[in-house]
């Protein structure tokens, strides 16, 4: 009988040792029960990421990412889950079920498969070609002239096709064998002509390989050395070459920008090596086109915050202004820096130097406070300029993502139009929010924070710590009363979060609490109250408490949940009092009656 896919997972995941495959990319040392290292997701100089190998689980006290080991993996090699599962099967010998493909599906798969070997083969051809062929003599001293390093070239895998005038119309396809030919045509590195005969598509041409995440040729971007039309020229789109989906330096900044958790967006081919050239590592390009939605999904991988470094031109103000929406329809932190007028990033960096363009990017502007200034400039704050502000934030309200963010950009849009918020959002007409697919967690539902949540007085941040600290007197400590501890104040939801928890493992570990907790408050508390726990090396909230130690606190938390709910019912009867609900009143003071009785019963024990 065939495995489930679940079942599948669990084996593989039941045989995978976390601690071996986080240890192949970080280098971890024991501490006790878990193993220590620094984060490979954000940049540290003290380690704060913890692997538990008893519950095949890992947590970054600084940037609070956290999973087990599919987590771990498609995260660091920017993995979707079927592309984790199939590489940790195969490292496991566990065989997967093969899916059944149509003759046409089969026949499409391998053509991809024979396009992407013979594009890898094309960049390796030109790149050999460019480093050692007398013929690419000019090549290289275009690209030494432009400040381009050996290195830098190997790096990108820069490459050179020829001139006809050198090597002819064939350079290329004389190279590949009759097999290759077809594939080579269907990636568009080769053209055929109207009689029947095939020639090569880049000729006199400095080449930017354009790779996929995982590193294959898909595409080449070709700038022209002598003279002729176009000055740049792409491959076409093809079955694995899409330009919007795809983004030049992406496969090799992407560490560097996960490190910095921050992406910096310029136009051209060679404004992104040349700032690679001096230090500035977290750079990606467009293919030539505005940028897509597509593209800021891909880098959201990788980082929160992108940065537009575009030139200070009329086109460099409108290509930033275009971009705006799809920011907030990815809910990316955008930004924008302008280069002074006359400059591209190329030659701004090359007189000016690397720390001019990093105090440019440390000042950059919030887009959508840049694309209102710019749209003040152009329409002015008369009657008439206002109402035509409001028209040109429409499409901007119409992309947000969320009804917070929508809320955000009218609140602070109607106060600088001298607007209220109110009349803002009626001269937009409410809008339909993107709609946003929200990931299902994987053990337990987090609820909606409840509104009103009263914060956490000094004995109950105690109690909270201790329970969040040592799940292991959870059981007891529930039963004992805790809960009454805490009712409406954040403690609670904490509390109802880690009883879930528990309720589906035997064992639990403090950090494991964070991975069912939203962003928040409560995430933030909870990541503190660890951390400082880690740095003190152990908290006098983590114990080992006997039997005696125990039954103090049960007593003790027993009178305090009674002191608390004496108080939170002596509110309800002063509201009440004022109604004149006479039934509902007396029934509230009989419940206040007996609490006190219990309470006084236990402060005499």
């Amino acid at each position: 009988m065939q495995e489930s896919r679940e079942e599948i997972v669990a084996r593989v995941k039941d045989r995978a040792d976390i601690v071996q495959i986080i240890g192949e990319t970080v280098d971890l040392k024991k501490s006790g029960a878990r193993f220590l290292g620094l984060c490979p997701f954000h940049g540290e100089k003290s380690p704060s990421f913890s692997v538990h190998p008893g519950q095949q689980f890992f947590y970054c006290f600084g940037c609070g990412e956290s999973g087990d080991v599919f987590t771990y993996f498609m995260k660091y090699h920017n993995l979707d889950f079927p592309s984790a599962l199939k590489e940790l099967a195969g490292r496991y010998g566990i065989s997967l079920p093969e899916k059944s493909q149509s003759p046409e599906q089969e026949r499409q798969e391998k053509q991809r498969k024979e396009m992407f070997q013979v594009s890898d083969k094309a960049a390796e051809i030109y790149s050999r070609f460019l480093a050692d062929a007398p013929q690419a003599a000019v090549a290289r001293s275009y690209l030494e002239k432009r400040g381009i390093p050996q290195e830098i070239r190997k790096r990108f895998g820069l490459g050179y096709a020829p001139a006809v005038e050198s090597s002819g119309w064939d350079f290329l396809s004389h190279q590949l064998a009759e097999g290759e030919q077809a594939a080579a045509l269907e990636a568009g590195l080769l053209v055929r002509n109207e009689r029947g005969g095939v020639y090569d598509r880049f000729r006199d041409r400095v080449l930017f390989p354009i790779q996929e995440l995982s590193g294959r040729v898909c595409g080449f971007g070709g700038r022209i050395i002598g003279e002729g039309q176009p000055k740049y020229l792409n491959s076409p789109e093809s079955r694995i070459y899409i330009k919007s989906k795809l983004l030049l330096g992406l496969y090799q900044a992407k560490d560097a920008i996960r490190v910095q958790n921050q992406a910096i967006i310029v136009e051209g081919n060679f404004d992104l090596v040349s700032l690679v050239c001096h230090g500035c590592e977290n750079v990606v390009a467009p293919l030539g086109t505005a940028l897509t939605r597509e593209q800021l999904r891909l880098l959201k991988r990788f980082a929160d915050n992108v940065v537009l470094l575009f030139d200070g031109d009329e086109a460099g103000v409108k290509a930033a202004v275009r971009a705006v929406p799809h920011f907030l329809a990815e809910q990316v932190a955008g930004r924008v820096a302008l280069l002074p007028i006359g400059h591209d990033p190329d030659t701004f960096v090359r007189e000016e130097g690397i720390e001019a363009v990093r105090r440019l990017v440390e000042g950059a502007e919030s887009l959508p406070e840049f694309t209102f200034k710019q749209l003040v400039a152009e329409f002015g704050l008369t009657l008439d300029g206002k109402s035509r502000i409001v028209e040109a934030l429409r499409p901007l309200v119409k992309a947000a993502a969320s009804p917070l963010q929508r809320t955000v950009i009218i609140s602070h849009f109607s106060e600088q139009l001298g607007l209220s918020p109110e009349q803002l959002d009626t001269m937009l007409e409410r809008p339909e929010p993107v709609p946003v697919e929200v990931p299902q967690a994987s053990m337990v539902t987090v609820k909606r924070r409840p509104e009103n949540v009263e914060p956490l007085t000094a004995a109950q941040k105690r109690l909270v710590a201790f329970m969040v600290l040592n799940p292991r007197f959870f059981t007891r400590l529930a039963e004992g009363g805790l809960r009454d501890c805490l009712v409406g104040s954040v403690g609670e939801i904490l509390f109802l979060q880690l009883r879930r928890l528990i309720d589906t493992r035997e064992e639990v570990e403090p950090e494991e609490l964070l991975s069912v907790l939203p962003e928040g408050a409560e995430r933030t508390m909870v990541s503190n109250m660890l951390l400082e726990a880690t740095n003190d090396g152990g908290s006098e909230n983590q114990a080992e408490l006997d039997e005696e130690e125990i039954v103090e606190l049960l007593q003790w938390i027993r009178q305090y949940g009674l002191q608390r709910s004496s108080e939170r019912l002596l509110k309800k009867i002063n509201a009440v009092q004022s109604t004149g609900n006479f039934a509902e009143l007396q029934e509230l003071l009989r419940e206040k009656q007996r609490i006190d009785r219990a309470l006084q019963g236990v402060e005499n024990a």
